[in-house]
């Protein structure tokens, strides 16, 4: 079975780490936790969880932003730079779109309102670019979503590209088209995989390919 690597921060309560777990595991994947490197594993999950080190984009932590979890974004910068140099997929929800902007020179915003609805299974829609792998992915252009977030992408990372908008502009999903599978969505499918949210873990399982197959260069 592929395995992808699943990084949380030590506070991650048990309930949101098995939404993560659960999800992978329906589309033909074992999570592994606790992990130092991507050797022998075939993927990278960045979950969702509290704020991204605004210090990681030049900015001075606002009163809405979380006390930072220093030690989960060296370790996440690290598994990324070897995911990114390896060719390895990589899937970001949530924080791990914001993580993945900044990793690569973007900004954040540090709050944004209107898109923290925790318990809502549907909260809004997004338009998604036509061409795009999301669009590949949910065949369709228009797709609604749930929303749990108070923080979005703002400056977009370097060779990153948003790939859907919600009404009010904040960008939902970027995308690193050089790459084998790089795609991140601000809400969580994790959620919703009884419906066509799974097809976002089952194409990203499909990108690692078989075990033992070499990554294109």
């Amino acid at each position: 079975m592929l395995r992808v690597a699943l990084p949380f921060g030590v506070g991650t309560p048990e309930e949101k780490r098995g939404s993560y777990r659960n999800a992978l595991r329906q589309a033909g994947m074992e999570p592994v936790e606790n992990v130092t490197s991507l050797a022998g594993l075939d993927g990278l999950l960045l979950a969702g969880g509290t704020d991204v080190d605004p210090g990681l984009y030049g900015a001075a932590r606002e009163d809405a932003s979380d006390q930072p979890d220093r030690a989960r974004d060296a370790l996440e910068g690290a598994l990324l730079d070897e995911a990114l140099d390896r060719n390895v997929p990589v899937l970001g929800i949530c924080r791990g779109l914001q993580f993945l902007n900044v990793h690569l020179g973007g900004t954040l915003a540090q709050h944004v309102d209107g898109h923290k609805c925790p318990k809502q299974r549907e909260v809004h829609r997004v338009a998604i670019a036509p061409g795009s792998r999301l669009h590949a992915i949910l065949e369709t252009p228009d797709y609604v979503v749930n929303s749990r977030h108070h923080q979005c992408a703002q400056r977009v990372g370097e060779g990153l590209v948003a790939t859907a908008t919600a009404p009010d502009g904040v960008i939902e999903a970027l995308e690193l088209p050089n790459k084998r599978f790089v795609l991140a969505v601000q809400w969580h499918p994790e959620a919703r995989t009884d419906g066509d949210d799974a097809r976002l873990f089952e194409a990203f399982q499909r990108a690692m390919g078989a075990p033992g197959v070499p990554y294109p260069s």
